[in-house]
């Protein structure tokens, strides 16, 4: 074991969980690499952990390095299945996860409810004190009728409380009173504050990010304890990290604390792998797109880095308002299609593609599990972009009956045969993946063209060429073990923390120093908490972000502070950036002055991360990877025949032309009529779009 390390990745999904396992040799840099599927095992997720580990046949006992990703969190909270908890909030507020905000997404229906909360009222009290926005103690703290409290919650079968009090983003001194005083009374209680998620202002959206980390806590307490402890008993030595919704990993031990964190780990790992992908091969401006069974989730990456953002809501919609969780999440665009989407048409003969989703079970009509709706995968089965004779890696037949049925049943209602509706579908599910693309492109001012397309996901490379050429965009990016990226991901991230700050400060002389005294204050908080888990103060990098706007306006901008400390002599330039972002996402700038109106820091340590070596070209041609030949119907460009590939048996240096289909046991990728391909040192396929 002297000579090698193993590094291994588990995702944990609706349907499947995934490993990616990489062996690399030390003294040549080279790597291994081993995946493995496995089915997921709910309401026990960590046996289907365990369970994928020994189907990789890799021992725990050698693993140097684990990172895992779930969707417990999520799923918890779209399921109902957390716990009851209780809220302690300020003296005269209990209603403000009632009061909400007044937006309304369906604004013109009289009958329109907001959200339930997640606390019903008679568990929302109230204790008296009181901050103010700058931190200044106005009442007491007051927490004599605390004993009575807890009482009730126990009588009334609360699992975990909440604590979010008025202010306590400026001063958690009364936060952590209330905290500590809980835990002395009720030990054995599950009890989270809000100052220990986040420090930012907006009453309502902390609260309630509060409230949810509550409400999964427990359930997220005991699954990370219990994969732990199953780790252990099969020989795991390490301490694994977990995924976060930052693009980061994080101890087990700190994600048990605030699980929240972990809300959009899944999607998370995937975009940072693509941002991690492309500084590999030089492409730092990248269009990420993640495309499963249900969802496509996509997101834009700049210089290669991705934006993190706080503004994240769950369950939001056009006719509901959803709610808040104010944790560090990676900004992506998420949209009802992806291999499971249902093919249907409304009362005026229109066609559509999704949200619904025949799910895993019945799934797409292909798989002859019952299904009987068309799907996405079902139309790319009948125009021969899936092979039907290697569906599934192989794994299923594909029930080719049942799919000419769910599709004729479409094309009957829309007046055309089988192949029309089948390309129907797939033009239709492609101009709703497009419209999510320019949502975090063009409506965010930056051009497609400048970037290149990065797609992964079980479903990714089948559509990504076509969207490409919508867009403009000349070069797509398949990579290798697209199917399990999300877990590959992992492998190349951080152990990172988010810290956000409230603090109001005009851009103006005399402003640096208080500026510059809070990141410092900051900082000293990251380089404590990284020094209490082993981390040196040598492996740990600081990146510096303002959050700007002009006086008066509500919501802010973000921009990049450059190394270095905030001095007067720096403002004019920070505000200069400020206006330029500004005018980018918004197209325009105003003359009014600019404040500060928090910080965001970003704390992170390598641990672990995997250093990728890169294979030489083997001079070998690529028809010696060639299976065969089938007609493919490209939906826009008609029916060409196409040179079928083994994935498998791609080598670097490798080059062909399409029209082409490349498979391998994840998933298939089109390479329409014009395409030209190679494939890079790491196994990627580089897809070079016709000018």
């Amino acid at each position: 074991m002297a000579n090698k390390t193993i590094r291994v990745a588990t995702d944990v999904g609706g349907t499947f969980t995934d490993l990616v396992c990489f062996e690399t040799d030390l003294s040549t840099g080279k790597a291994t690499i081993k995946t493995a599927k496995s089915d997921t095992t709910p309401p026990n997720f960590e046996q289907g952990v365990l369970n994928v580990i020994a189907k990789s046949s890799v021992s725990p006992s050698e693993i140097d390095f684990l990172a895992h990703g779930t969707t417990v969190v999520i799923n918890a909270l779209t399921e109902r299945k957390g716990v009851k908890v209780g809220l302690i909030t300020t003296e005269g507020f209990r209603d403000t996860l009632e009061i909400a905000r007044g937006n309304r997404p369906d604004f013109f229906n009289l009958d329109y409810r907001k959200p339930k909360p997640f606390v019903e009222r008679y568990l929302r009290r109230e204790v008296p004190g009181r901050m103010t926005y700058k931190g200044e103690e106005v009442t007491q703290l007051d927490l004599s009728g605390l004993p009575a409290i807890l009482d009730d919650f126990r009588k009334d079968g609360v699992e975990a409380i909440a604590i979010s009090f008025l202010h306590s983003y400026a001063n958690p001194a009364h936060e952590r009173a209330t905290l500590e005083e809980v835990k002395r009374l009720w030990p054995e209680g599950s009890v989270v504050a809000s100052h220990q998620i986040t420090r930012e202002w907006r009453e309502y959206e902390r609260t309630n990010t509060a409230v949810l980390s509550a409400y999964v806590q427990p359930a997220a307490e005991r699954y990370l304890k219990r994969l732990n402890e199953g780790l252990k008993n099969e020989g795991f030595g390490g301490n694994p990290y977990i995924m976060q919704s930052n693009c980061g990993v994080d101890s087990l031990e700190a994600v048990s604390q605030i699980p929240i964190t972990m809300v959009e780990s899944g999607p998370a790992s995937g975009f940072w792998g693509a941002a991690e992908l492309g500084k590999l091969i030089g492409e730092p401006d990248v269009l990420a797109l993640d495309i499963g069974g249900t969802t496509a989730k996509c997101s834009l990456i700049e210089d290669g880095q991705v934006k993190i953002m706080t503004d994240y809501w769950i369950e939001r919609d056009r006719t509901s308002a959803g709610y808040p969780i104010m944790v560090p999440v990676v900004d992506l665009v998420e949209i009802g299609n992806g291999g499971g989407s249902i093919a249907w048409v409304d009362g005026f003969n229109k066609l559509h593609v999704g949200p619904q989703s025949a799910g895993a079970k019945p799934g797409p009509a292909a798989y002859g599990r019952g299904g009987t709706n068309a799907t996405t995968t079902d139309a790319n089965l009948w125009l021969g972009r899936i092979n039907r004779d290697y569906f599934c890696g192989g794994e299923v037949v594909a029930d080719m009956q049942a799919t000419q049925k769910a599709i004729e049943a479409v094309g009957e209602k829309l007046g055309v045969n089988a192949d029309e509706a089948a390309r129907g579908i797939i033009r239709i599910a492609n101009n709703n993946m497009v419209n999510a693309l320019k949502l975090v492109s063009l409506n965010r001012g930056h051009d497609p063209r400048d970037f290149t397309l990065v797609a992964f996901g079980g479903g990714g490379a089948m559509h990504a060429v076509a969207l490409a050429a919508e867009l403009g965009v000349k070069k797509v990016v398949v990579p290798a073990g697209a199917s399990v990226f999300s877990a590959w991901g992992m492998m190349m991230s951080d152990l990172r923390r988010d810290y956000f700050v409230t603090r109001l400060a005009d851009l103006k002389e005399g402003a640096a120093a208080g500026i510059e005294a809070l990141f410092a204050e900051t900082e000293a908080l990251a380089r404590s908490q990284f020094a209490a888990e082993n981390i040196e103060a040598g492996k740990v990098k600081m990146l510096r972000y303002g959050k700007f706007r002009y006086q008066n306006q509500e919501h802010t901008t973000e921009v990049l502070i450059e190394d270095g400390a905030v001095s007067d002599a720096r403002l004019a330039g920070i505000e200069t950036a400020f206006h330029e972002t500004y005018e980018r996402e918004y197209t325009y700038r105003l003359d009014a002055p600019v404040e500060m109106v928090g910080i965001h820091l970003v704390a992170s340590a390598e641990v672990g991360k995997l250093k990728m070596a890169k294979s030489e070209p083997t001079g070998n041609d690529a028809s010696l990877a060639k299976k065969g030949e089938r007609d493919v119907d490209y939906a826009l460009e008609g029916i060409h025949k196409a040179s079928i590939y083994d994935g498998t048996r791609l080598e670097p240096g490798m080059t062909f032309a399409g029209p082409a289909i490349v498979e391998d046991p994840g998933t298939t990728v089109v390479i329409h009529p014009g395409n030209r391909v190679e494939i890079d040192g790491y196994g990627n396929i580089h897809i070079h779009l016709a000018a």
